[in-house]
């Protein structure tokens, strides 16, 4: 007998709804919710192929430990022992920062990653603290943080109502859009040109979006913060400077960019100077506007500078917190609104990294410096000699994967919790895999943040956690008490001591709807049927919808946001200023100081001039990096590890269609299956991120037949934008030649086939 469940789909950030068939305790279809609030039946082939995710055979269903040299299978109990024998040692020894802790992409994806992470950092003390935001959108932080003061503040464009979108390194009909949370982002754009409105894609690739576009820009890879840069200067130039509010800094900024006129950027950019006035002409004329940039814009050598200029553009057309321009989301999880004023601003480099001296961004260190602090002595600190790895898959997703590979098993211990044993977590003596996603419950405490709607949804398991399982949360939780010395307790205290600690500080707030209140009597009132669930709860009622235990009857709990199990729908976004704003002066911050003296560096690049070729990555709908290969209705067709070549590059190099090519950068040499497609601009080659699955002792038997190779084995870590940390991966300059054959023969089978 088939029964049918609510997901909410973990896959990419669209965050759509699903509809799951279940046949017993076995995910046999997915579809559409079409009653979701939010996505209203929409799916991609992520979300279709749930519930081949769910069952792949290869997940792991007990954890391994590391005996006599080999990973075996173990209790859990003999798993947490293992961990607290190993982590702590290291830590009263060497001192807490001796443990580094690696998150990945998949914590923003899971209840477990958003609600204990924190609470494990803060736990252990370390200060070797590494995600996967520093090879992707750690710019645009930095930059949110300096202009609002608060590096999550992140505005999103109003897809809905815009009447002008500018897209600058963003293909958001493959990624299904980051940074902006929209299910159906190719129907909003569709609906964007039905209206009659605008589109404007700027991309050395003709991506799929691009053939969307009424206007592309194939822009030279790197210079997107010139481009950016050039189109603000004309708007002072011209007159056409109609600022947001609350803004300080529009005539200190006008000096700043006098230099970066269209005419002096053109070539450095290789896009004429009367391209560069029209596109910010018709951005100011807009009746309304948006300017969006993504991983494209944020992984160059300005990145945090390109992220800065995207929100400059929407504040200098006054779009910036207006209808059909950029807004900030309100999450029915935000902590409850303080009033607006003047708070405690952002700062960058509080500390630095003990061997590069890297300073620290969002209280993180750059991916890229990993290796480095295990393999390298210094004078200054400990090196890491433990690692906690969450969902991390660093060996693949951060340059120079083969250093970090031999430097990884010179730790001293190390611990994985991930569902595979892949590139990375091969390496782990303690291997701790959480249930597949229809075992686990699901809300969007991240992407909500970033969603181009205020709504809320919430879904329990739809599947019960299978025996011998345990439940993510309950895995993160154990781990916390295992490292921080609490081994053996009841892993229900870590819920119960932030319930404690949130409640604490909120009766203390004189804006808090329980100021004044009894923690002891608040925490009582919390319903759900686990740790997790009165977590959520809490932070429901105390949010800006919440309930505000009872003072609000109407507003939102636990309770209310499980009777509604489509979701609930909050309304469009709307202007918030200056109520985000938590710069010191209570104001956006248009030219903060640390922006300002990275500007010169940017001066230093109108006269820079690539020779040869740089590479520049993509992005496939059916890969979300490095996680999905392993599953077979996500690769094949189009979906492929390829070197794209435009046809004269091609022809000059001797490159034929289909052939092997070497392709060699700084960090190494890789042989992949060339391309050749004028869908990239000549003197740009493109490779995909996240394959190289060829590496003995994983278990990906299907990633494994067909490997790929491995991007950023072509960076050595160097080339980092040094206000973020984030590592440089487009726009980097690397040789191309024909080559052997391919270490998958596959590969070049399809293309021939399909050319």
């Amino acid at each position: 007998m088939s029964r049918t469940a609510l997901r909410i789909c973990p896959l990419c950030e669209a965050t759509c709804g699903l509809t799951l068939t279940i046949e017993g305790t076995r995910v046999t279809h997915a579809r559409g919710d079409r009653d979701d609030v939010f996505s209203q039946g929409f799916i991609c082939p992520k979300g279709a192929s749930f519930g081949a995710v769910d069952s792949d055979p290869d997940r792991l269903r007990t954890p391994l430990v590391r005996r006599d040299g080999e990973l075996r299978e173990a209790t859990w109990e003999e798993a947490f022992d293992a961990v607290a024998a190993g982590i702590r040692p290291v830590v009263e020894r060497h001192g807490p920062n001796s443990v580094g802790v690696v998150l990945g992409n998949p914590n923003v994806h899971t209840m477990a990653g958003a609600l204990y992470p924190t609470v494990l950092l803060a736990g252990l003390g370390t200060r070797s603290i590494f995600t996967a935001s520093t090879v992707d959108q750690m710019p645009k932080h930095v930059s949110s943080g300096l202009l609002f003061g608060d590096a999550n503040a992140i505005p999103v464009p109003d897809l809905d109502r815009t009447d002008h979108l500018l897209l600058i390194g963003a293909n958001p009909l493959e990624s299904n859009g980051s940074l902006c949370t929209a299910p159906d982002f190719p129907g909003k754009l569709k609906a964007l040109k039905a209206r009659g409105g605008t589109l404007v894609v700027i991309d050395p690739r003709r991506t799929r979006t691009a053939k969307l576009a009424d206007r592309h820009i194939a822009v030279r890879p790197g210079t997107d913060a010139l481009l950016l840069a050039a189109m603000a200067q004309v708007l002072y130039e011209e007159g056409l400077v109609d600022p947001t509010p609350h803004v300080q800094g529009i005539e200190e900024l006008a000096g700043e960019l006098r230099e970066f006129t269209p005419e002096a950027v053109a070539e450095a950019c290789d896009v004429e100077a009367g391209v560069i006035r029209t596109l910010a002409r018709e951005l100011a004329a807009a009746p309304t506007a948006a300017v969006y940039g993504r991983i494209g814009s944020c992984t160059v050598p300005h990145g945090t500078l390109a992220s800065w200029l995207v929100d400059v553009l929407n504040i200098l057309t006054g779009n910036l917190d207006r209808p059909g321009g950029a807004l900030f989301p309100q999450a029915a999880t935000d902590k409850t609104p303080r009033p607006a004023g003047p708070g405690r601003g952002f700062a960058l480099g509080r500390w630095h990294s003990r061997v590069s001296r890297h300073p620290e961004a969002k209280g993180e260190l750059p991916l890229s410096a990993l290796a480095e602090e295990i393999d390298t002595a210094t004078e200054e600190g400990e090196p890491v000699r433990a690692l906690i790895a969450v969902a991390a898959n660093p060996v693949l997703s951060a340059p120079d994967g083969d250093r970090l590979d031999k430097a990884l098993d010179s730790l001293d211990f190390m611990v994985s919790v991930d569902p595979y044993l892949n590139e990375t977590s091969r390496h782990a003596d303690v291997v701790l895999p959480p249930p597949p996603p229809s075992q686990s419950p699901h809300h969007d405490f991240a992407f909500n943040t970033l969603a181009v709607r205020n709504q809320v949804r919430y879904t329990r398991p739809a599947i019960p956690l299978e025996p011998g399982r345990m439940a993510e949360t309950e895995i993160l939780a154990r781990l916390i008490l295992a490292v921080t010395g609490m081994h053996g307790a009841d892993p229900a205290a870590v819920d119960d001591m932030v319930i404690d600690q949130t409640l604490g500080k909120a009766v203390k707030e004189p804006h808090s709807p329980v100021h004044g209140g009894d923690p002891r009597e608040l925490a009582g009132r919390l319903t759900g049927d686990t740790g997790p669930e009165r977590r959520l709860d809490l932070m429901l009622r105390l949010g800006p919808y919440g309930d505000g235990f009872g003072v609000r009857p109407d507003g939102l709990s636990l309770e209310k946001l499980l009777a509604h199990p489509h979701g609930i729908d909050l309304g469009p976004l709307e202007p918030r200023l200056p109520q985000p704003l938590k710069t010191r002066s209570g104001r956006v911050e248009l030219l903060p100081g640390p922006i300002a003296d990275d500007l010169p560096r940017l001066r230093a690049a109108l006269a820079e001039r690539p020779e040869g070729l740089v590479l520049v990555g993509r992005r496939h709908l059916r890969s979300n990096n490095s996680w999905m290969h392993n599953v077979p209705a996500l690769t094949g067709g189009s979906n492929r590890c390829t070197l794209q070549i435009h046809p004269e590059d091609a022809e000059r190099l001797g490159v034929q269609n289909a052939e092997p090519v070497r392709v060699k950068g700084a960090g190494g040499e890789v042989t992949v299956t060339a391309e050749v497609t004028d869908a990239v601009r000549r003197g740009v080659v493109s490779m995909p991120h996240g394959w190289g699955h060829d590496r003995p002792g994983t278990r990906l038997s299907h990633a494994s037949t067909d490997p790929g190779v491995n991007v950023n084995q072509l960076l050595d870590g160097r080339l980092l934008d040094p206000l973020s940390g984030n590592a440089v991966l487009n726009g980097v300059p690397v040789e191309v030649a024909p080559g052997a054959a391919p270490e998958s023969p596959a590969v070049t089978e399809k293309l021939t086939a399909l050319t």
